[in-house]
């Protein structure tokens, strides 16, 4: 009799505790869970049939004095800083830099940001062929001017504090150690090109032809291996 009973009382719980389950993503209460692939201290929320539930960030609802709470992600948070339901700082912009410490906190969604939280240009690679650089020549011509103006221009607009390295390729037509040399220098050109427009924290890298993207053995190639690199850190 008492049994019967009992399956009443669950039963008619059930329901009641099914529709707590779609405001918070389950019920009932479980005295330890696995969260984030270990077995952590409950008590957490579990649906009917014993399974953790997680909130729509994949996030356990922990029970604190009967309220359901999701596990705090940033115990070492500062104190007095806004956080999320997660206890973790706010990142309006959500470049990965936190409020408190986003010197720019409306970055463009999935822009690049330095440490900041300032957005800075993307990496770009400038294609040297026989149009920009003369074979065996460092002398910039107007087609590689010109694509540095856009390079400057983007740097200029851009809020971050960017420091930028200039990396010249060559192809492997003439000894190693020369192409050394003739990457450094083509590298300087576009620095000191770079350095007339107003950009600054600029440093340079020579590659030679240690780091070919392309077929050496056909012209094609070689123009493609005649590169310059910005590389925006």
């Amino acid at each position: 009799m008492f049994q019967k009973i009992e399956n009443k009382i669950v039963a008619r719980i059930a329901p009641l505790g099914l529709a707590i389950g779609l405001a918070l993503g389950g019920v009932g209460v479980a005295g330890a869970a696995s969260h984030g692939g270990g077995s952590v201290a409950g008590p957490y929320l579990t649906d009917a049939e014993g399974k953790t539930v997680f909130t729509g960030f994949s996030k356990c609802w922990k029970t604190v004095g009967g309220v359901a709470t999701p596990v705090t992600e940033c115990p070492n948070t500062p104190k007095g800083v806004e956080v999320n339901a997660f206890g973790c700082p706010l990142d309006t912009d959500r470049d990965g830099v936190a409020d408190y410490m986003d010197k720019c906190p409306n970055s463009r969604p999935n822009a690049r940001v330095n440490a900041d939280g300032c957005e800075i240009v993307e990496n770009i690679t400038i294609q040297t062929t026989i149009d920009h650089f003369d074979f065996d020549s460092a002398e910039l011509k107007p087609a590689m001017m010109s694509a540095l103006d856009d390079v400057a221009a983007k740097l200029n607009a851009s809020p971050g504090n960017q420091q930028v390295l200039v990396i010249a390729h060559t192809d492997s037509t003439g000894p190693e150690g020369y192409n050394q040399r003739l990457s450094e220098r083509r590298a300087q050109a576009a620095a000191d090109y770079l350095a007339g427009k107003g950009i600054t924290n600029l440093s340079i890298k020579g590659m030679g032809e240690s780091q070919p993207v392309a077929d050496n053995g056909t012209r094609e190639g070689r123009a493609a291996n005649r590169r310059v690199e910005i590389v925006v850190k």
